[in-house]
């Protein structure tokens, strides 16, 4: 994984990822920097890298199940094997958006006792938090092998503000 530019501010860095097993160690590295009550939001066409990269985000907070698309259940709960918190994936192509819908899918744990990944978040689940990661992955243009994905991470908000989230590159 290579860091291609300086970032503009601390709280957002751009990655260039070589392949799939590169986006898990991606999700396992930001594992290591989330905590319970962050949303990350992933965006990205599909077949861009975003169960890829929550499978490894999974991974690194050892939460039990494996990680798959939720798409046709919209949301899955992975508990947590250890003292961490839940993992909760949702697929939020089908949702009009908002809190309401989030807790109408009865997900057993509490939203700001969990970390919330959402795929094709945006536009839909903003007003949960104005505090969350934006992962934005693009697959690069000219890759002959279908695998290069440009990834950018911004942090949004006062929980994000003073993080370092250069240290993903590593």
């Amino acid at each position: 994984m290579e860091a291609p530019a300086a970032p503009r501010n601390p709280a957002e860095t751009e990655l260039i990822v070589n392949s799939p097993e590169q986006m898990r160690e991606l999700g396992r590295r930001l594992a290591k920097v989330l905590r319970a009550g962050d949303l990350v939001m992933l965006s990205g066409e599909l077949g861009a890298g975003k169960t890829t990269l929550t499978r490894g985000l999974g991974e690194g907070l050892g939460v039990r199940g494996a990680v798959t698309s939720p798409t046709f259940v919209i949301a899955r709960v992975h508990p947590s094997l250890g003292d961490g918190p839940p993992l909760v994936h949702v697929d939020a192509y089908r949702l009009g958006g908002g809190l309401d819908e989030m807790e109408d899918l009865d997900l057993d744990v509490s939203l700001s006792d969990s970390v919330i990944v959402v795929e094709w978040g945006e536009g839909k689940v903003e007003e949960l938090t104005d505090e969350r990661l934006q992962v934005r992955i693009h697959r690069a243009v000219g890759d002959t092998t279908d695998e290069v994905r440009h990834v950018t991470v911004t942090g949004l908000g006062e929980r994000w503000a003073a993080a370092d989230l250069s240290v993903l590159a590593a």
